[in-house]
C-alpha cells in the first residue's frame, strides 16, 4: 500500500496562495534631456504608482549641482555647505520628480572630469541621479529604465547598461536596493566599435575627432581577456570604454562596468604597465579597501596590469626584469604602506605582492598563488591589511615571512 504524506494545512495554504505573495512590480523611469546650451541635463524620475514608495532621501552633495526641483507630492530640501539633502514623498498615482543638474566638472588645472560641448557630452550616471536611501512599501519592486532625449544632430548615446530600444536602457543593479544609473556615459556624434569577449559585450566609444584608438583598445582586450578571466571569473553583460582628448583629464578611471581612458594615454606605457588593464582589474576584482588601506586595491591593480600582460605573452623576460628595477627604485624610500596611496607606495606594494606570490608558489609547490588570495578578496565587501594577511597565510598554510614587515604595521 503506498505511503500517504500528510501536509500541514498552513503549508498547503501557502503553496496555494504563492502567487499572491509575489512582489508587485512598479515601473520607475528616468528621462534625461541633454541641454548643451546650458551645460546641464533636465532629469525626470517617474513612478507609475507613487504609493509604492514611502520616500526617497537624496544626497545632493555640495550646493549648486542640482536645481529647479519640481515634485508630485512632498519635497523637502535641506541645504548644507557640504552635503545638501532632498526628501521626496511621492504623491499617489503617477508621480514625478524633476530637476536640473550641471554636467561640467572642471579641475583646478583647467582639465575636465566630465564635460558637455555643443557636439557631445561625457559624464557619469551617478551625477544624473544622486545616491538615495529608498523606503519602499513591502512587496513592491521597482523596474527601472533610463531614456535619453538628445539635442538635434546628436546621433547616439552609450551607457554600460543593456540597451532595450533606441536611447533606452534597463537599469538593474542586484547590489543596490535603489536602482539608479551609474558608470561612464557618452552622447553625441560618436565613433564606436564593438565585439563580444566570452559573455561580455565590449564597446569602445569616443566623440569623432578625439583621437581615440578604438581598434587598438579592442585588440589589447582580446589578447589579454583569457588571462583576466582566469584570475577574476566574472562575466558582466556589458563593458563600456569611453574616452576623449584635451581638455579632458589626462588619466583613467573605472566605474560601474565602464572605464574612462584619456585618448592620449598609451595603452602600454614606457614603464611597461597599462592604464587600461589597471582599470579593468579594478572593475573585475571589485576589491573595496577600507580607508588607509588603499595599498591593497591599488597594488593589486598595478600588479595584475603587469602580470596579466606577461602571462599573455606581451612582455619578454628582459622587459620584465627592467620593469622590476624601475619598481624597486620607485619604491625604495617607502617605509610604510598604510595611508593614502602614492605612486611610490604603489610601486613598493607591487614588489611586496610579487614577493608574496613567489613565497606562496614555493611553499605550496606551485599549487597555489597570489591569484587564490585575490579571488578570496573579491568575495568580501571590505578589505583591510589584517584581513589581507589572514587570507594570505590561509592560502600559504602558515605564517608569511614576506608579510612580517614594518611596511604593514
Amino acid at each position: 500500500m503506498p505511503l500517504r504524506y500528510k501536509w500541514p494545512l498552513g503549508l498547503l495554504l501557502l503553496i496555494a496562495c504563492g502567487p499572491l505573495w509575489a512582489a508587485k512590480k512598479v515601473d520607475f523611469d528616468y528621462h534625461v534631456r541633454l541641454l548643451p546650451q546650458s551645460d546641464q541635463a533636465q532629469v525626470r524620475l517617474t513612478l507609475a504608482e507613487g504609493t509604492a514608495v514611502r520616500s526617497l532621501n537624496f544626497d545632493l552633495g555640495p550646493p549648486g549641482s542640482y536645481s529647479d526641483f519640481k515634485a508630485d507630492g512632498q519635497w523637502q530640501l535641506t541645504p548644507d555647505a557640504l552635503h545638501s539633502r532632498g526628501l521626496w514623498h511621492p504623491a499617489p498615482g503617477k508621480a514625478s520628480l524633476s530637476y536640473r543638474v550641471r554636467l561640467n566638472h572642471q579641475r583646478k588645472n583647467g582639465s575636465f572630469d566630465t564635460r558637455m560641448t555643443p557636439q557631445w557630452a561625457l559624464f557619469r550616471g551617478e551625477d544624473l541621479v544622486p545616491a538615495a536611501s529608498l523606503d519602499a512599501q513591502d512587496g513592491s519592486e521597482l523596474v527601472s529604465r533610463l531614456e535619453f532625449e538628445l539635442p538635434p544632430g546628436w546621433k547616439s548615446v552609450e551607457t554600460p547598461w543593456p540597451r532595450i530600444g533606441k536611447n533606452r536602457f534597463r537599469i538593474d543593479d542586484v547590489s543596490r536596493l535603489f536602482d539608479r544609473p551609474t558608470g561612464w556615459m557618452l552622447a553625441g556624434t560618436l565613433g564606436t566599435r564593438r565585439t563580444i569577449l566570452s559573455e561580455t559585450e565590449v564597446t569602445v566609444s569616443a566623440p569623432k575627432g578625439q583621437g581615440m584608438r578604438r581598434m587598438d583598445v579592442l585588440t589589447l582586450l582580446t589578447f589579454v581577456w583569457p588571462q583576466v578571466q582566469a584570475v577574476f571569473p566574472r562575466n558582466p553583460p556589458k563593458l563600456l570604454i569611453v574616452g576623449a582628448g584635451s581638455p579632458m583629464w589626462k588619466g583613467s578611471a573605472a566605474a560601474g562596468n565602464s572605464i574612462y581612458l584619456y585618448s592620449g594615454l598609451p595603452l602600454v606605457n614606457e614603464a611597461g604597465s597599462s592604464p587600461l588593464l589597471r582599470e579593468l582589474v579594478q572593475l573585475f576584482s571589485g576589491i573595496n579597501d577600507e580607508p588607509e588601506h588603499d595599498w591593497i586595491g591599488e597594488g593589486l591593480s598595478e600588479y595584475y596590469a603587469i602580470e596579466l600582460m606577461r602571462r599573455a605573452g606581451g612582455m619578454s623576460e628582459e622587459r620584465y626584469q627592467t620593469l622590476q628595477h624601475r619598481l624597486n627604485a620607485a619604491g625604495k624610500g617607502v617605509t610604510r604602506l598604510r595611508g593614502q596611496a602614492s605612486p611610490a607606495m604603489v610601486a613598493r606594494a607591487v614588489t611586496l605582492l610579487q614577493a608574496l606570490d613567489r613565497e606562496i608558489r614555493l611553499q605550496t609547490r606551485s599549487k597555489r598563488s597570489l591569484d587564490d588570495v585575490s579571488q578570496a578578496l573579491m568575495r568580501l565587501d571590505k578589505v583591510n591589511t589584517q584581513v589581507f594577511i589572514q587570507l594570505s597565510e590561509s592560502v600559504l598554510g602558515g605564517p608569511s615571512e614576506v608579510l612580517d614587515t614594518p611596511l604593514l604595521h
